[in-house]
């Protein structure tokens, strides 16, 4: 097995490989072409995405400066997702995101880590574990989300959360390490802002 193979196993393998280095500066130059597009070039925007991407729906909108490893190459969006500046995806293996997710500006979601034994550091070892975002959540600004996490959907992650731990469906979550605060409720039902209230005759 080679190591752009072993990238998506969870196996210790060498990403300063030679031949995945090529392979990977190709695709950094097409994110690099994507980044200075201008804003009046939506649909030039589109067509690079769909073949950047692994996949990637319908009403996808990413503001550049959008960071990526691969390029976006490993990553599947659904459809109707929203990305603010700044977001960086570490795509060393795979990233899903389900439908009408929002990611807030300076947004990390990262599926490669190290070993904590500095021997094995020194020889530039590394290893991958996907990530798994579902349908529906708001990623607010300057989260980060750590390899192998699982997030439900309907989820909110608070600004600035570190999440560490999956998280089930249907609830907000904060904090460095990102924890459960509540539940989507009844209030939410009501209430869009503190004391401000859900006028669906004004929607």
């Amino acid at each position: 097995m080679n190591h752009e193979e072993r990238m998506h196993t969870g196996d210790l393998y060498l990403p300063n490989d030679e031949e995945l280095m090529k392979k990977q500066l190709q695709h950094l130059d097409r994110l690099y072409d994507f980044n200075q597009t201008r804003p009046t070039e939506q649909d030039k925007r589109q067509q690079m995405l769909k073949e950047m991407f692994a996949e990637i729906g319908e009403g996808c909108y990413i503001e550049p400066p959008f960071y990526s490893n691969f390029g976006g190459k490993h990553v599947h969006f659904g459809k109707n997702i929203y990305a603010n500046f700044n977001l960086t995806l570490v795509d060393d293996t795979h990233i899903y995101v389900g439908d009408y997710t929002m990611f807030g500006p300076n947004v990390v979601v990262a599926t490669a880590g190290h070993p904590i034994l500095p021997e094995l550091r020194e020889k530039s070892y590394q290893y991958n574990s996907s990530v798994h975002i579902g349908k529906n959540c708001w990623i607010g600004a300057g989260v980060i989300i750590l390899p192998g996490i699982t997030i439900g959907a309907n989820v909110v992650i608070g600004a600035g959360s570190v999440v560490t731990k999956d998280l089930p469906d249907n609830i907000v979550a904060v904090g460095n390490p990102c924890r459960i605060l509540r539940k989507v409720n009844q209030h939410d039902e009501e209430y869009y802002f503190k004391n401000r209230k859900i006028n669906t005759e004004k929607l």
